[in-house]
């Protein structure tokens, strides 16, 4: 058990059945009442923030979290199974932990998956991932990074929002976290 007098950004507890990240916190002290700690939570399993207050000096369930790096292999029904580099023990997961992830999920991806204890949390894609663009509207001569934009879809099915200087068969790189275009990284190989 910690107390909030332990919190720190990154420190995971669990309230009710869910396992949370502390995000940020704020000790307060007001003129009048008593101390408490303001503070973001974020779910380790499915992403949401929430805002949680907390008076000072309660107790809370800390978890402490491995991470074990893992590499996506297949999708076998509704499990997606990945594979430990080291041991190349395969486990399967199923699809409920990954929804919000399917869309930049493609074989060969490097991933971590969280445990507490021997069960798993969740799972977090790297920051960034490189994708070829399957099919947008063509570019324009004299199309600019600064101009408009323009919907894409990846190769994984994701539809994203990129410049309008970017044509079917471009690597992109996609920040994970946001689902946002970062940067032009190169033209995929054709395998004709």
């Amino acid at each position: 058990m910690a107390t909030t007098a332990d919190f720190r950004n990154g420190m995971t507890l669990r309230e009710d059945t869910d396992i949370y990240e502390i995000v940020e916190f704020l000790h307060v002290k007001p003129g009048k009442g008593g101390a408490f700690v303001r503070s973001k939570l974020k779910n380790v399993r499915t992403g949401a923030v929430v805002d949680r207050t907390y008076r000072a000096g309660e107790k809370v369930a800390e978890v402490r979290l491995d991470r074990r790096s893992m590499e996506y292999i297949y999708k076998d029904g509704n499990s997606y199974v990945f594979m430990d580099k080291v041991t190349f023990e395969q486990m399967p997961v199923p699809e409920d932990y990954l929804k919000d992830k399917l869309s930049f999920l493609k074989e060969g991806t490097m991933t971590t998956m969280l445990y507490a204890g021997e069960e798993l949390v969740g799972v977090m894609l790297p920051t960034f991932c490189d994708l070829v663009v399957t099919r947008t509207a063509p570019g324009l001569k004299g199309d600019t990074a600064s101009g408009g934009s323009k919907p894409a879809t990846l190769e994984t099915g994701a539809v994203i929002v990129v410049p309008l200087f970017v044509n079917e068969g471009d690597v992109i790189r996609i920040d994970t976290r946001t689902e946002e275009y970062v940067e032009r990284v190169g033209k995929s190989e054709s395998k004709e």
